[in-house]
């Protein structure tokens, strides 16, 4: 190749990776500058997302995100939670409204490539059911021909739910909501015979807003695979990694026994394991752009893995859910995290 030739294509070649190294830092200086993470939750999932009546926010989701602003801030109060319906999600992260989108959002192939966006680890393992009133003497999701469901638009519940009536060849007639809150309400009032929704939301809305939680059941069948996990723009690379890795530290604390009430003394162990994930041993937090302490600030601001699950939605809250798929991999369970080295 002519010497010339060579100097224009190794140009364009730096030309490529400084676009590309600037747009990865663009959300990640957008949000040290402003020193607050700002997160898309859901309107109100018990559980995941949901405000208190003074306005203070708790659940999964919420945790996820005071985790990565601990990590990347230095305080899980540096947070500001957007509320958002399935509609208005997408949008607000691809406009730049939210920094993550930490909100009950299922990974799909065309979320993750045609729609611009970058899935983190799946902080819950989920499947979409349905909940029907005990009266109504229905034991199984197949026995549902003809009757009524209520489901919220814009989400892949609502396409699910065609999917498996037309596979299955059962009656279908739904009744479309914008808005979680008006399907819920809804089948409350008895404006349909079934709700259907991943079956951790489920149990939310049996827990948070039953009159009588005992009056309802959930049937046995999940008919969907819903991995829900926080998602960022594509080309936020830098700011990505440090959503992902914040995830995958707190599954490690969890796998190494490392809690938020034992996290500071763990920082004197000889574990080379827990050593590089607190910082002891320096490297891993200047290979994400942060100071060593990231994961230390992380765990300690709102403890690992499954002190979040069992603290928001476990067998110890008002969702009582067993942790299942959610488990850790030497518990049978899928949640597993890469080596932090």
């Amino acid at each position: 190749m002519h010497k010339f030739a060579i100097a224009i294509v190794v140009g364009l070649f730096a030309s490529i990776m400084t676009i590309g190294t600037a747009n990865a830092g663009e959300t990640l200086d957008a949000i040290k500058a402003r020193g607050v993470l700002t997160c898309g939750v859901n309107t109100g999932l018990a559980g995941f997302a949901q405000p208190d009546s003074q306005g203070v926010w708790t659940g999964l989701d919420v945790d996820t995100c005071k985790a990565v602003a601990a990590a990347l801030l230095g305080g899980a109060d540096k947070t500001k939670f957007v509320p958002l319906n399935a509609q208005q999600r997408f949008p607000a992260l691809q406009s730049g409204e939210i920094d993550v989108l930490t909100r009950n959002t299922t990974v799909t192939l065309t979320r993750d490539s045609s729609a611009g966006f970058n899935f983190a680890p799946v902080t819950y393992y989920d499947g979409q059911g349905f909940m029907v009133k005990k009266s109504l003497g229905v034991n199984r999701a197949e026995e549902l021909a003809g009757a009524t469901i209520c489901v919220q638009q814009g989400t892949t519940t609502e396409l699910n739910l065609a999917d498996y009536f037309r596979a299955n060849e059962i009656e279908l007639k739904p009744l479309v909501f914008v808005e979680l809150a008006e399907a819920e309400q809804a089948f409350f009032a008895d404006r349909c015979d079934a709700y259907t929704t991943d079956a951790s939301g489920l149990a939310s809305t049996r827990a948070a807003k039953a009159g009588n939680p005992d009056d309802y059941a959930i049937l046995p069948e999940i008919i969907s695979k819903e991995p829900l996990a926080p998602a960022v723009r594509h080309g936020d690379d830098a700011f990505y990694d440090i959503v992902k890795w914040t995830i995958y530290a707190l599954i490690e604390a969890e796998e190494r026994g490392v809690t938020q009430a034992n996290v500071l003394d763990l920082k004197a162990s000889q574990d080379p394991n827990i050593m590089r994930l607190l910082g002891t041993t320096p490297g891993m937090g200047e290979a994400l752009g942060l100071d060593p302490e990231w994961a230390l600030r992380a765990i300690k601001a709102v403890g690992n893995y499954g002190e979040i699950f069992e603290r928001n939605v476990g067998t110890g809250s008002p969702l009582k859910l067993e942790r299942g798929l959610n488990a850790l991999w030497t518990d049978g369970g899928l949640i597993y995290a890469p080596p932090i080295r």
